[in-house]
Parts: C-alpha cells; structure tokens; sequence
C-alpha cells in the first residue's frame, strides 16, 4: 500500500504556528519521515511518550520509523487511567527528558489517548521553557478530538484539567488502524465528541451518524462513515481553534456538554465514567437546560438523546447532592467574575455561548437526567 498517496490533510490555520493533521491507514510507518519534513534532523533526541497498552501494538512500528531517519529516541511508558493525569506523571516525564538531555531542538511524541496527549503536551510545553511536541492519537476521542488544538494539562484534585497550558503540536498524525485494538466501550466514548462537532455546528455530520444502520463498534461505523468523521471532526475543530486559539469567545463552543460532564467526573473521582461517557450525560443536561430556557425545541433533544443512546453511551446519572454540584461549577475553570459558561444548543448545528443561567437552572438539569 502506498501509505503516503493515502493521507488526508487537515490545516489548523495559526500563523506561524499553523500545522498539518494526516489522516491515513498505516500513517505511523511515515511518522520519522514527516518529522524530518518539518525541519528536524537526524541525530535529534526524541522522547515517545506511551502506555503499555498502546505500546505494545505500535511502540515498535514508531521508534523504527524514527529511528530509520537517524532520530535519538527513548520511551518512557505510563500507567493508564484518568487517575494519572496529575503532576506526579509530569514529573516523570520531566525527569525522562533529563535523563534523555532533551534540548531546545528536541521533541516529544505522544502516542496514546487524550490523557496521554494532554500530559506530553504540557510535559513539552513546559520542558526548557517550552519544546515541541507531535500528538499521534490511538483513540477516537483523542483522534477526533484531544490531540488538536494545543490544550494541554493535568487534573486537580478539585477539578479536571485545571492545571495546563496551550501549547500547539508540530503535526497531529492519525493512523485509523490503531482503532483496530480499541476496546468497544473507548469507541462509543469517542463517538461522544463527534456528535458534539454535529451538535455545535455540523448538521451534516449528525445526519450522517443517524442514517447509519450502527455505530456500536469500529467494524459496524465502517471505512466510508469513519473517515467522514474524522475529517469533518478534524475540520470542524481546526476552523474554530484558527478563529480563537486560546479560548476568548468563539472556542468555547467545543466545551459542549463538558462544564457538567466534568462536574460528573469530579464527582465520582475520575472512576466511573471514561471522558466521553461525561460529556455524553453533559450534552443530555446541557439539552434540558435549553428546553428550560425556550432555547431548542423537544424534537431535537430526542434526537441527540436517540444517537446518544444508539451509540451505546449512558443516559442516566447517579443522583448528587445539590451543593456539590455547585461547588464543582464554581470552580470551574471557564468561571468569570464568578458567572459559568454554558454552552446551550438552540438546534442541531447551532448553539450559544451564555453567562445568564442560574447554577441552580444547571443543577436542576443535571438531576432531570439522573436515576
């Protein structure tokens, strides 16, 4: 197979910043080469970031392209979970670089999911003052989502990513095979955040998950529906990242059900729902408060509900004590002067961005949708 005829490009459009995403079957064997094509030269130290899991299907696949290309690599490998992304996995990686004597023209590789993504992101955007990193995205959730735009971070223990930085890859490189491996329940998480790019602003897309027959694993979506996805998820995000890069305004439409999501994780301490189980039941709730406020009608919450469900995400919430959710929202870390940002739909394809909703509106939505 000619791989290299096969990748699909995607332009996040930043000025000198600006970076490619490709999209290809088999697209790691072209990972050292891609490198080179931005300018690093051979002799060059590399850090690849990973976690077993991942790594034992396509660590070796990586490092020999790298290492064909004359580049220095070292792999540091991470426990998986939520639970890890802390400051104490930062410090490994910190302490990799050391050991590895990363310099300014070094660069670090993230292979793996969104909360390795994250880590190696903020590991490199903190590193010497900041030093380049590629994402290499292994799951759906990080392909169509995580690994571009440049936010980076790791959690605390009163909330999800609230310490963190931007800091934009050098290159996103998406090898579809890697889904191959994926558990079925990673998979539906993903497909959280591709209704969410249909929900905000691609209609289109959202048609596309719901005229297809099923959606519950990698083989019944289908080589034609999946690279649809990851395309227009990809374009979808680029065009908002190119309009608002550090979240001023327009960007904050891509928190789309994550301020309660997030306040889902919090409270059940990172165990009880993979990232895009919360931000499924948050775009529910984030739904019924747009039916509170007249904001989108009935007829579109079912739908996104019917392809949450179709999906195979959860729907249902534990029920939670009223001023724990409160507390979760203040401390959100979009909060201004004390007000949150919702997110609210106003039909498929369109939302708004309000400060005016009352946090017990929100909390009000959230238990509508709990047991």
């Amino acid at each position: 197979m000619d791989v290299d005829k096969a990748l699909s490009k995607v332009l996040v459009e930043l000025g000198e910043n600006s970076y490619a995403i490709q999209i290809g079957c088999g697209a790691i064997e072209l990972l050292g080469q891609e490198i080179s094509k931005l300018g690093f030269k051979s002799g060059a130290r590399v850090l690849v970031v990973s976690q077993q899991a991942v790594a034992q299907h396509y660590g070796q696949q990586l490092l020999s392209g790298l290492n064909r290309e004359g580049f220095l690599t070292e792999l540091l490998l991470l426990p998986s979970g939520e639970d890890q992304k802390n400051p104490a996995s930062i410090s490994k990686i910190h302490n990799a670089a050391y050991e590895h004597q990363l310099e300014r023209s070094s660069l670090i590789i993230a292979l793996g999911g969104g909360v390795i993504g994250d880590m190696a992101g903020f590991a490199a955007a903190t590193w010497l003052r900041g030093i380049a990193v590629v994402q290499v995205p292994t799951t759906l959730l990080a392909m169509v989502d995580a690994s571009i735009g440049g936010k980076t971070g790791v959690n605390h223990p009163g909330g999800k990513n609230l310490i963190g930085a931007f800091h934009q890859p050098k290159l996103v490189l998406i090898d579809q095979n890697t889904l191959s491996t994926l558990p079925q329940r990673e998979v539906r998480a993903g497909l959280a955040e591709v209704i969410k790019y249909g929900v905000i602003g691609d209609p289109v897309l959202f048609d596309a998950l719901e005229q297809h027959a099923e959606l519950g694993s990698i083989d019944e979506i289908g080589e034609s529906l999946l690279l649809q996805i990851l395309k227009r998820s990809a374009a979808a995000k680029a065009r908002v990242v190119a309009a608002d890069e550090r979240e001023g305004n327009l960007r904050a439409i891509l928190n789309y059900g994550h301020t309660l999501g997030h306040v889902l994780e919090t409270l059940t301490s990172y165990e009880k729902y993979l990232h895009g189980e919360a931000v499924a039941l948050g775009m529910l709730a984030a739904g019924e408060l747009s039916l509170q406020l007249g904001l989108w009608p009935a007829a579109d919450q079912q739908r996104q509900r019917q392809i949450i469900e179709r999906c195979g995400l959860p729907t249902a919430t534990p029920r939670f004590e009223a001023e724990e959710v409160r507390n979760c929202l203040l401390r959100d870390k979009k909060v201004i002067a004390g007000r949150v940002r919702f997110v609210l739909p106003t039909g498929i394809g369109a939302v708004e961005i309000r400060d005016d909703v009352t946090l017990d509106a929100a909390i009000e939505a959230l238990a509508s949708i709990s047991q």
